[in-house]
């Protein structure tokens, strides 16, 4: 008696994935359109960028790290 052929199982379909955002809302204004996402695949780097605050956060972060220095050279 001859065996009886094995049924094959179709082919999985690829799960189409959903692209995602590359500019979202700010997190503490709700700007519109205010944070970018960068990603580098090659790199396995990503990268956000504000576009909105830059003048006044870097002044920030640049009096932030003054204070800094100074605490570290008192003590």
């Amino acid at each position: 008696m001859a065996r009886r052929k094995s049924r094959t199982k179709p082919a999985q379909k690829k799960r189409l994935l959903e692209k995602l955002d590359k500019v979202f809302c700010c997190l503490f204004c709700n700007h519109m359109y205010g944070v970018e996402c960068v990603m580098d695949r090659k790199l396995k780097l990503g990268t956000t960028a504000i576009d909105i605050y830059t003048e006044w956060i870097t002044e920030w972060i640049n009096e932030c790290e003054r204070v800094n220095n100074d605490e570290e050279e008192v003590l």
